[in-house]
């Protein structure tokens, strides 16, 4: 029996010499990220470095997740409505002038006006990067549905694994360089250098085309954050929801390692040598997503994803469990080769089932979602941490309680709270399968054929067709 080819509108017909476009978009992307990441990573340690305060640290990692939370939605509506350059375009001019200004702001004021968290500057500085480095996440929403515009469906996975390793390659390289620059040329030196990336970043979308159609209108005057859509675009593919709280998970203990990873890091090695041993254990992004961009993901992306979860929950619960450089290195290597497997799991299930002119108002809508628990946790672990948890890990008391299982040293109390936050993981995690909405989301990604555009508002995805 022949199987049945959805209908497609131009837009959606994957395009000759696709992939080798799609390359090109993935590389344009990777010097976008290592940008933003470079000059993120550098004010986290120079604020840590120059202030000892893991409340600073910890409230710029949430405000960052606060952010991408707060604007993913209105980012996915403009991928929607826009050709996928556009959007790349706007992206990348948008951050060069956030870069911009924030270089100006440290030529202006002296680094103690800066570093005061008393004071507005503090604030503002770090606002204006924060900003640039949140809307290049438009350019990812438009990546991952450039995706599905270039690649055949039979090698999305594969497509999303090397997303997964251009993301863990730009990650390895900010690591390094990150502290390297902060220990060499400070932060006036790294605006600089973050500048002239964000530059040659816009410098070589002006020369890239990317083959497709201006999208169709939807008649009247739409919304500008279109949430009605992407809740309308979830809900025709029953199950897609819980996909978007599974992959949650593993946000919420990203909270936790958002505020204290860098602290019990820079407790361990000095910050040109943290800036080594991040990016060194980084190659695990690199290994994670070349072994999907190899295998694939199996038959249920699902299963692989919550069986993934767990073993990032353990992980978490073990790698600070003594303050050995070593364990702490290791435990992040592996770590970093779970991230791509989660992330690619949801975009192979999203471009599957999902039509694709509202593809980015659900991944805007997932990465919303996604992102507001990490600021969540982060916010509450933060103070916890730095007036509860470590005077209480100081004390006779916690050593006595706890000294038997996390040893003795200064980062004790960061090792309790990854304890607690990795064994809460699993448990979310193992329960998960046990759900009625996994199994239906299993089913539906197993028997679902392509979404095809027309069929956007159809009440049901989960057709009976055969797969593939």
């Amino acid at each position: 029996m022949s199987n049945p080819v959805p209908a497609s509108t131009p837009e959606h017909v994957t395009q000759a010499g696709g992939m080798r476009t799609f390359v090109q978009v993935l590389v344009n992307t990777a010097i976008a990220n290592i940008t933003t990441s470079f000059l993120w990573f550098a004010l986290t340690f120079w604020v840590y470095l120059e202030t000892r305060s893991v409340l600073a640290t910890g409230i710029i990692g949430g405000a960052y997740m606060l952010l991408v939370a707060f604007f993913s939605i209105l980012f996915g509506t403009i991928v929607d409505r826009h050709r996928k350059h556009q959007v790349m375009l706007f992206a990348s001019l948008v951050t060069l002038a956030a870069f911009g200004i924030a270089a100006g702001l440290y030529v202006v004021f002296p680094e103690a006006a800066l570093l005061d968290l008393g004071g507005p500057w503090f604030w503002l500085f770090s606002g204006i990067i924060l900003f640039g480095s949140v809307i290049e996440n438009m350019r990812n929403i438009a990546l991952s549905t450039t995706v599905t515009l270039l690649v055949p469906v039979d090698r999305h996975a594969n497509a999303n694994g090397l997303v997964g390793t251009v993301q863990g390659l730009a990650f390895l390289v900010t690591s390094v360089f990150s502290g390297l620059a902060i220990g060499t040329v400070g932060m006036g030196g790294t605006l600089v250098i973050a500048l002239v990336l964000t530059a040659v970043a816009f410098a070589h979308l002006l020369f890239l085309r990317i083959p497709e159609e201006k999208p169709q209108g939807e008649g009247g005057r739409p919304p500008a954050i279109d949430l009605r859509g992407s809740i309308s675009a979830i809900r025709s593919a029953p199950g897609l929801f819980a996909l978007i709280i599974f992959t949650t998970l593993n946000n919420l203990i990203g909270g936790v390692y958002m505020a204290l990873m860098d602290p019990y890091g820079l407790e361990l090695f000095p910050v040109e040598i943290w800036g080594l041993v991040l990016g060194v254990s980084s190659t695990g992004f690199l290994i994670g997503g070349a072994l999907v961009a190899k295998f694939g993901l199996g038959r249920n992306p699902i299963r692989t994803m919550l069986l993934v979860v767990v073993g990032m929950g353990v992980l978490g619960s073990l790698f600070t469990i003594r303050d050995w450089w070593w364990l702490y290195a290791g435990g992040i290597l592996l770590y970093m080769v779970l991230i791509p497997v989660v992330e690619a799991a949801e975009q192979t299930v999203i471009q599957k089932v999902v039509t694709f002119r509202r593809q980015g108002r659900v991944f805007g809508f997932a990465q919303a979602f996604e992102s507001a628990a990490a600021p969540v946790t982060s916010f509450l672990i933060a103070p916890i941490a730095q007036f509860a948890i470590i005077p209480y890990m100081d004390s006779t008391d916690g050593r006595s309680t706890w000294g038997w299982l996390l040893g003795e040293g200064e980062g004790r109390a960061i090792a309790l709270v990854f304890l607690f936050a990795g064994l809460a993981l699993v448990v979310i995690a193992l329960a998960a399968f046990l759900t009625r909405p996994y199994r239906r989301l299993s089913a539906l990604y197993q028997h679902a054929e392509p979404k095809a555009d027309e069929d956007v508002d159809a009440p049901d995805v989960a057709t009976a067709a055969p797969p593939r």
